[in-house]
């Protein structure tokens, strides 16, 4: 059977004339030991639910991407991420959102996941959730950057929530992690993960966290990761909503995937994208922006790793 895995780390605005090469070089590395580490997984008989975890759990241990280690701040100048997996077996699933002090989010939604009667905790009571299952208590301190901290502040003084402005190549990216895979029992899964958006407030979540929104995974239909401005993709249900298409339309993963993202979620002003996995292990990249980070290892083994939406 073939096996395949694709990550991203989020979609957005990435502009070419402020990425200098030493943080392109760095964030590819960042995305290429996410990808490859999944795919050992794959590649020694694993399932594609653990594969798709533990590349998560790379990019949340970077400072580059807007999940676990490298979050944005909130209003109140904390970390609150939120996190999902979907398993194609069953379509078992668990998510969490507003966590503060768990290094890895993603690895706590598969504990809701695979061991709970639940699908989806938030707040305190996840984090209780987690400490019962001695989750290691995490300080904020250790999710601070202080390229988050400048973000906030610029954006507290302009009243927004959203970046209007950059100094970053990617400040206007909306910071997603995600994998889905394919393994070599013909079973698909997906993983989602975020720190949300920069000055949230009122315990804002977006679709990261809601199965279907943002992740969804159906054995024998496809796998599904977005990133985007989670309120459009909430309104969409664009994980879901793609599965739909190629279950009941028989439509490629590529046909249903550009469909919602250049059609529904663009009309209605959605910035970002998603990927996606077939049965086969074909995977697919849709974006309506200038750039997504993203990396695959196909069916073939071969490894690729792209940043703009105009790279082949």
């Amino acid at each position: 059977m073939p096996f395949s895995i694709a990550i991203h780390g989020g979609a957005g605005t990435i502009l070419r004339e402020q990425m200098t090469p030493e943080l392109q070089h760095a964030i590819e590395a960042d995305l290429e030991k996410s990808v490859r580490c999944g795919f050992e997984i794959l590649r020694s008989g694993g399932l594609a639910i653990d594969a798709v975890t533990a590349a998560v759990k790379v990019l949340e241990d970077s400072p580059h991407f807007n999940a676990g280690r490298g979050s944005v701040l909130t209003n109140q100048e904390m970390v609150e991420m939120d996190a999902s997996i979907m398993d194609g077996r069953g379509k078992k699933a668990g998510a969490v959102a507003g966590v503060r002090h768990i290094r890895h989010p993603i690895e706590l939604a598969k504990a809701v996941m695979q061991d709970s009667e639940h699908v989806f905790l938030i707040g305190e009571g996840a984090e209780s959730f987690a400490f019962e299952r001695d989750f290691p208590y995490t300080e904020q301190d250790y999710f601070y950057t202080d390229r988050r901290y400048e973000q906030l502040l610029s954006m507290k003084e302009k009243g927004l929530f959203a970046l209007s402005e950059s100094s970053y190549p990617d400040d206007k990216k909306y910071g997603t992690v995600g994998a889905v895979a394919l393994d070599n029992n013909g079973n698909l899964a997906s993983a989602t993960s975020t720190g949300g958006i920069t000055n949230k407030k009122y315990g804002r979540v977006g679709d990261s966290a809601v199965i279907g929104a943002g992740t969804w995974a159906e054995n024998g239909v496809v796998a599904v990761s977005t990133t985007g401005m989670g309120e459009h993709f909430l309104q969409e249900n664009v994980a879901a909503d793609v599965a739909a298409r190629v279950r009941y339309l028989q439509e490629t993963i590529e046909c249903a995937a550009e469909h919602i993202v250049q059609g529904e979620l663009k009309a209605r002003g959605g910035e970002g994208g998603l990927i996606a996995m077939d049965k086969c292990g074909n995977a697919h990249f849709a974006m309506n922006s200038s750039g997504m980070y993203r990396a695959m290892i196909n069916t073939q083994g071969e490894c690729k790793i792209k940043i703009y939406a105009d790279q082949d």
